[in-house]
């Protein structure tokens, strides 16, 4: 039986082809990654959309197009549905859509107020990238928002991208909003308000955590990804891995698609004496209907 979920993120709001000619951005191609990705061992795959210009969306008629495509050509992968897309400037009840619409299995969800974003160049004595990246402005409607999720059966990816995020989840989850076991991604590495990409650092968000939670982590860019992701394992996590986190198979060589990441966290599991759990399985672990 596979005990470690492997998660493939096939596309995100940020990075485009100019980046990674490889990265899928319309639908065909988001459709055929995401089916290579299952078959080489993906038991979930997270999905962002863009639009024909290759910007993110959340028209759910793109999500509805995806999600179609995938079950007709017999994919039982769990499905989790982004509700991001913030840092591209989406609204919270466009990004929300597609919960009451579409009722994804998952669909990820930031619990918190905010992220400030950016870093600094020494050498030209300047800020780059700096913006604050808006979620959610009150307790309350992170409380509303849990419960919508709640009654339209999806069950929420909690992304956390610092301490101060988990004090939210607590803080929610001791007056009983969170369905157990709950699901957390632990987001790392980008430039700002965001925890660094190390493992002390992951072992105390981790011990922060309520004790029955699965997680994962997500590890931003070619230099922290699978080093972190491969640390989540060793510490009892899951395992994710995609093109919306790293563009890179290793140093220098681009990715040519998602299925080649999800291969190369296959092999590195099985060197730690692990298997990937099915989607079935994977269900199993989370409390999710498959």
């Amino acid at each position: 039986m596979g005990s470690v979920i492997i998660t493939c993120a096939l596309t995100g709001a940020q990075q485009g082809k100019e980046a990674n000619p490889n990265l899928p951005e319309q639908p065909p191609e988001i459709i055929e990654q995401g089916l290579a990705a299952w078959r080489a061992g993906a038991a979930i795959l997270h999905i962002h959309a863009r639009d024909k210009d290759g910007k993110p969306t959340g028209d759910v008629t793109v999500f509805k197009e995806i999600v179609d495509g995938l079950r007709s050509a017999g994919c039982d992968a769990i499905l989790n549905l982004t509700t991001g897309g913030a840092v591209a400037g989406l609204s919270l009840k466009e990004r929300l859509r597609i919960i009451p619409e579409l009722t994804p299995q998952i669909a990820s969800f930031s619990l918190g107020s905010g992220c400030l974003l950016g870093r600094y160049d020494h050498d030209n004595r300047e800020w780059l990238r700096d913006r604050f990246v808006p979620l959610f402005p009150s307790y309350k409607e992170m409380e509303t928002t849990a419960v919508f999720f709640r009654n339209h059966g999806t069950k929420p990816e909690i992304e956390i991208y610092h301490a101060g995020m988990i004090n939210n989840l607590n803080a929610l989850d001791r007056i009983g909003i969170f369905e157990h076991p709950i699901f957390v991604n632990i987001v790392m590495g980008i430039p700002g308000e965001v925890t660094p990409a190390g493992v002390r650092e992951l072992i105390f968000l981790v011990d922060s955590l309520p004790p029955d939670a699965n997680w994962h982590v997500t590890g931003i860019g070619g230099k922290n990804h699978f080093r972190i992701t491969m640390a989540a394992v060793l510490l009892g996590g899951h395992l994710r891995v995609g093109m919306e986190d790293n563009l890179y198979l290793e140093r220098g060589v681009l990715a040519e698609n998602n299925a080649q990441l999800v291969e190369k966290a296959v092999r590195l599991l099985k060197e730690l004496g692990e298997s990937p759990a099915s989607p079935a399985e994977a269900g199993s672990i989370l409390g999710v209907n498959t």
